[in-house]
């Protein structure tokens, strides 16, 4: 299977040590990716869909549009962008009528989708694709350190269009975190917001900003070493949360990527732990 590696907005521009790790990762496990020359941003539903749908699915459109070309599955390394892109490409599969409308759109831009492309995350695709076996031989440093996995919200959900895993009880980021030796903690709240999504973060910064706080609190009562996440826009609201509230908690975050990139041994200057706003001072054995 080849992937088309789409790395939104947030990773490559705020944390670029997440695209740097998600490479590396995809390399030492044998994964045969293409870039999408050309990508735009997903675009956001919680924004862009709100104001304009057909706006929202001409953006869309034109990312599927490049990994048609290439014929490749479109792999996705943050929640928001798999929720928008693969409704997006659900949505005009369902409907002949609007995919007509949406490449009406793209013809201006001498772009054209057929469809259908698989839109698929990260996380998934290691999982299911890669498996848990396969990545726990490439783990050549053993984590022996207590992680807070936060899921996020659109990783899982719609259930009704997303048949990962059991978005009330999932496992799936548990079980790839705990492959380098660290352990999974449980801790209240857990499948609660980052506070970021939707637009709050941009919109209603002070709420976002609370629900950051509730969520960072639950994490310091378990004791753990750091937070991981599948998402960068979780990343930054719990980094840049942390910083915003005055440091009144200094847990450091890591994506899934940067958390196998340390277990697979890779370079610390690719790890990207110093463009973090909270310090990553982790005992890692």
């Amino acid at each position: 299977m080849t992937y088309g590696l789409y790395l939104g907005c947030i990773a490559p521009m705020r944390y670029p040590g997440i695209e740097r790790t998600t490479r590396a990762v995809m390399d030492i496990l044998g994964m045969d990716y293409v870039d999408m020359e050309g990508e735009c941003c997903c675009p956001a539903p919680g924004v862009t869909r709100s104001f304009d749908q057909h706006t929202w699915l001409a953006l869309a459109a034109r990312n599927l549009s490049i990994a048609e070309q290439k014929g490749a599955e479109l792999l996705t390394i943050c929640n928001g962008c798999f929720g928008s892109l693969f409704e997006a490409a659900e949505m005009l599969e369902e409907d002949p009528k609007l995919k007509k409308e949406i490449n009406d759109i793209l013809a201006s831009a001498d772009r054209h989708y057929d469809g259908p492309v698989k839109v698929r995350h990260i996380v998934e695709v290691l999982y299911r694709d890669i498996g848990l076996d396969a990545v726990s031989k490439k783990v050549t440093e053993k984590l022996n350190i207590k992680v807070a996995v936060h899921y996020g919200c659109h990783f899982l959900k719609p259930s009704k269009h997303r048949k990962i895993d059991d978005p009330e009880r999932p496992t799936i980021l548990d079980e790839l975190v705990e492959v380098t030796g660290a352990k999974s903690v449980p801790y209240a709240d857990k499948q609660a917001c980052c506070g970021a999504g939707g637009g709050v973060r941009s919109g209603s910064p002070e709420v976002a900003l609370k629900m950051t706080d509730a969520k960072l609190h639950e994490v310091e009562q378990a004791h753990v070493d750091c937070i991981v996440t599948p998402c960068p826009f979780c990343h930054l609201q719990f980094d840049r949360g942390q910083k915003e509230l005055g440091y009144k908690y200094k847990i450091p975050v890591l994506h899934i990527s940067q958390l196998l990139a340390v277990a697979f041994g890779v370079e610390k200057d690719q790890l990207g732990f110093d463009e973090h706003a909270v310090p990553v001072e982790i005992k890692w054995a």
